[in-house]
């Protein structure tokens, strides 16, 4: 179920951040993502903490990703890691390329 949970958020042409929302880096994560025009529908925030398995969502991200940690970002079916992996792409200019890819723009 836990991970059908998750792959149900995962689309080609959206962008799925898994978060909690007490922590930082997912916040950051938000804020950073909330900056560019999305189409409706093409970006999601899935708070894990109202889950009753967000335990087993973070080892299936582990699983998955190699990280249990969140944020858990998803370009399109590509999870691109966490916050820092989002600035980064931000700060070389291919956030807005990716996100224009999979067409979430």
């Amino acid at each position: 179920m836990t991970q059908e949970f998750v792959q149900s958020k995962i689309k080609s042409d959206k962008v799925a951040v898994f978060i909690k929302p007490t922590c930082p880096y997912c916040q950051d994560a938000v804020k950073l993502l909330k900056k560019y025009s999305f189409k409706k529908g093409h970006l999601e925030f899935i708070d894990i903490t109202t889950q009753d398995d967000m335990d087993g969502i973070l080892d299936y991200f582990r699983q998955t990703t190699g990280a249990r940690t969140v944020p858990r970002v998803y370009i399109g079916e590509v999870c691109i890691g966490g916050y820092s992996d989002l600035a980064a792409l931000e700060e070389q200019g291919k956030l807005s390329q990716k996100l224009k890819q999979i067409g979430a723009l």
